[in-house]
């Protein structure tokens, strides 16, 4: 299997696989609390002649945080500087919860380029001011370990807790720097994109987990109702990550996708 190969560039840790005889290139944008291994699962099942481009967001992973206010903007921003960097031209968004968002700026600043559009366990806003505020004073004073035990009940459906690697994402959530982690909390909270969705035009896959208590299928279905061309499917069997807990059915639909 070719491997990506991952650098950093202008603070933003990310791996880049570049295409094989003109297979689609897939861009993606992982969740608040992960990192680009979010996605191993799904970049295992994928052909080996895409293109894969992944990045950790700023504070997360290994990407270095701003001093500047950060946005939903902002974090596209960081995007558009790799797919310039590399030239990639024609590509699909494919963007998990706050990813979601990322994805839905990107497919109207790059409508010309990008084909296809996938949204998982995500809406055009998600929470308001009274859900983040506290989390956001939480996080700061005490450290995300404070949360992490409900945090991880809306990522997964029941049960999974039992699983092997269930205490690996508990790490990868509980090794996020609180500062990043807070910052991404403000710029979901700051975000609402209701008004814009009927601008999109790419062909959209939405998808959701059906246990996401985060974004609970019903929310996602509204940003589906919201986009033209847009189809909605539900995965059994998961939460608000349902890449890592049914990674063959998502990457099924993801691929049906790009084919049409």
């Amino acid at each position: 299997m070719r491997h990506e190969d991952f650098t950093s560039i202008n603070g933003i840790y990310h791996g880049y696989r570049a295409p094989q005889d003109g297979a689609p290139t897939l861009v993606f944008a992982n969740s608040l609390g992960t990192d680009l291994r979010v996605w191993d699962r799904v970049v295992a099942e994928l052909p080996e002649g895409w293109g894969i481009l992944r990045q950790d967001k700023r504070g997360h992973g290994l990407s270095q945080d701003t001093a500047a206010a950060l946005s939903i903007e902002t974090m596209t921003d960081d995007v558009e500087a790799l797919l310039d960097y590399y030239g990639i031209g024609h590509f699909t968004g494919v963007g998990l919860s706050v990813g979601g968002l990322i994805m839905q700026r990107l497919a109207l600043r790059r409508a010309g380029t990008m084909t296809h559009l996938v949204l998982s366990d995500t809406a055009a806003k998600i929470g308001s001011p009274e859900i983040w505020n506290p989390r956001i004073e939480t996080v700061l004073a005490s450290g995300i370990q404070a949360i992490s035990d409900a945090i991880l009940a809306r990522w997964f459906a029941p049960g999974y807790d039992a699983k092997e690697d269930f205490s690996m994402w508990r790490l990868m959530l509980e090794r996020t720097p609180a500062q990043g982690y807070a910052d991404v909390c403000a710029a979901i909270r700051d975000a609402d994109y209701t008004a814009e969705l009927k601008q999109i035009q790419q062909p959209t896959l939405v998808l959701c987990g059906s246990d996401d208590c985060s974004t609970p299928p019903e929310l996602v279905k509204a940003t589906a109702d919201g986009i033209s061309n847009a189809s909605f499917v539900t995965i059994a069997d998961a939460g608000h990550l349902p890449c890592v807990e049914q990674p063959s059915h998502f990457t099924t639909l993801l691929r049906d996708h790009v084919a049409k």
